[in-house]
């Protein structure tokens, strides 16, 4: 087969992101993506392509995050995003995660990576990444997020600062593990004025990864803490129909915990602004256009001045 057939560019691509994500990461990019993902060199051995718009920062207080550009002319409105590592997202030749950001590029936004809990910078020496390094924190009794979401408040304030972000303009989407994240941040971040969630892990026991963690661990960092402080927000939340890897029933609960949230601690309010999407999606995978509703949620919630 030749390495400039079609068939051949899909295997390369395939072969680049399993190098960068997880089987977990894998299993939410939509299977049309990858047709229209940018192409990658067809020597064998050669990395991934970096992300180029992704440029590394740290803030005083030693909080690592990622740009989408450089800094704008005047306060921007600005999108967080937390979804993979910042090492793992610059590498990813689909840039699927970036999707939302890069579109809002086109509409003046910045966008700004974070690193979830235990990935890239905040990865502990010797203990286990990702979601498994949650579910050892839990058991110990130790409330990362707290900590966590203190680093993405510095984040933010470092942005507002150093003149990048509109601090009236701010918003923070997350995908799955990302999407929890999100909503934790938006709770105690009353700067953020929207929050969107892909996929989201709502209730963290039904993770594979939390077997044998109790439901009294797991509530030191459980959303039911968030839920009063979200009341009144913008919340956008998508997910499938059968998603099982995060359960769809457990985002369609959260969805109804905050709509009541929302009715009983802000009466005055015509309508609570908490929109659900669950559609057509295979296992725990984003729908397909997913992220280009998201933009068109955003960029409606957050217009241009």
């Amino acid at each position: 087969m030749s390495h400039n057939s079609p068939c051949a560019a899909l295997l390369l691509i395939m072969a680049a992101v399993s190098d960068v994500c997880s089987a977990a990461d894998l299993a939410l990019i939509p299977e049309n993506l990858v047709a229209i993902a940018p192409p990658v060199p067809p020597a064998a051995g050669i990395a991934a392509p970096q992300n180029s718009s992704l440029r590394r920062l740290i803030t005083t207080a030693g909080h690592h995050f990622a740009v989408s550009s450089g800094k704008p002319a005047s306060p921007a409105p600005t999108l967080f995003i937390i979804a993979n590592s910042i090492d793992a997202m610059s590498s990813d030749p689909t840039q699927f995660y970036t999707v939302t950001g890069r579109d809002l590029a086109h509409h003046g936004w910045i966008a700004v990576v974070l690193d979830p809990p235990c990935e890239g910078s905040l990865q502990q020496e010797g203990a286990p990444p990702g979601l498994q390094g949650w579910a050892q924190h839990v058991k110990r009794g130790d409330n990362f997020i707290e900590s966590y979401v203190a680093g993405c408040r510095d984040v933010l304030r470092h942005l507002i600062a150093e003149g990048y972000t509109d601090p009236e303009r701010v918003a923070v989407s997350g995908t799955s593990r990302g999407g929890f994240c999100a909503l934790h941040f938006a709770a105690q971040e009353p700067l953020i004025r929207v929050v969107t969630c892909v996929a989201p892990v709502t209730n963290p026991l039904a993770l594979a990864e939390f077997s044998g963690v109790t439901e009294e661990q797991a509530s030191l960092i459980s959303l039911d803490r968030c839920v009063d402080k979200l009341a009144g927000r913008t919340v956008w939340l998508s997910i499938g129909n059968e998603d099982s890897r995060v359960s769809t029933d457990d985002c369609i609960r959260l969805s109804r915990k905050l709509v009541a949230a929302g009715r009983r601690l802000r009466p005055e309010m015509r309508v609570i602004p908490v929109e659900l999407t669950v559609g057509v999606a295979e296992g725990h995978r984003a729908m397909d256009d997913a992220y280009q509703r998201e933009s068109e949620f955003l960029r409606k919630q957050i217009p241009k001045r």
